[in-house]
């Protein structure tokens, strides 16, 4: 991992923040730190077997059905964790609540397992907001995490590699086939950032991958070598959340 003194930087002044102003537990809520060790400890790691392509937990190795069906424009996608329990809270608190600092801490979790992937990666992206929401929010959630994330494992940081067309509906309750087509077309790459990169990816929560998919394209219309993703967390169809 190939941290500099720009990560560094960054994380003394985390550290300087967190003296200064006590945090709670993004998880929990409990006061001393942003994201603590009980918290830490209830994290469901995604392990395999996982669908070669886009890394839904399954019983068998090799490709899942839908991707049987129709594969999508990214190489590998990768989860860190199951959507649920601490993991939850704490990226609904950095989506909502305003609590930026929990991207440092969520990023230290994801360093490690994105550096065990060994993927041949030397730029990152975060997937971009509306300028709806941009403005509603403040900030992009996802962002929070990629930036710390970028700096950590020596990646070159470009945040405004891809934008979003066109606004696009929350993809929350929506059907498979439903997000397809709701983020279809919806992104636009800058080809001087990505031609020839190697990207990774990244989004918060992944639930069938079609935002992804659909910003992979977008990059490799735009001359990128090739694409890899990754999210914090991925939903699983116990959760009800119409993935089917």
């Amino acid at each position: 991992m190939n941290a500099n003194w720009v990560y560094y930087l960054n994380k003394g002044f985390w550290v300087g923040l967190d003296w200064l102003f006590p945090p709670v537990c993004g998880g929990c809520g409990n006061p001393g730190t942003r994201w603590c060790v009980e918290c830490q400890k209830k994290v469901q790691v995604i392990v395999a077997p996982v669908c070669d392509a886009c890394g839904l937990p399954q019983a068998y190795f090799g490709l899942c059905k839908r991707c049987q069906q129709k594969r999508p424009s990214f190489k590998y996608l990768r989860s860190w964790a199951v959507f649920e329990s601490s993991v939850q809270m704490a990226l609904h608190r950095l989506k909502y609540r305003r609590d930026i600092g929990l991207g440092e801490a969520l990023s230290n979790q994801l360093a490690g397992f994105v550096d065990r992937l060994e993927w041949p990666i030397d730029m990152l992206t975060p997937i971009p907001l509306g300028k709806k929401r941009l403005r509603e929010r403040g900030y992009n959630q996802v962002a929070m995490i990629a930036k710390p994330l970028s700096l950590q494992l020596g990646l070159d940081y470009y945040p405004k590699a891809l934008i979003r067309a066109r606004e696009t509906r929350s993809q929350v309750g929506l059907s498979a086939k439903e997000r397809q087509e709701n983020v279809q077309n919806a992104f636009l790459a800058d080809g001087k950032m990505v031609k020839g990169r190697s990207i990774l990816l990244m989004d918060d929560v992944s639930t069938t991958g079609a935002t992804l998919s659909s910003a992979a394209e977008a990059l490799y219309l735009s001359g990128a070598r090739a694409v890899y993703a990754t999210t914090v967390a991925r939903a699983l169809p116990h959760h009800n959340l119409r993935i089917v």
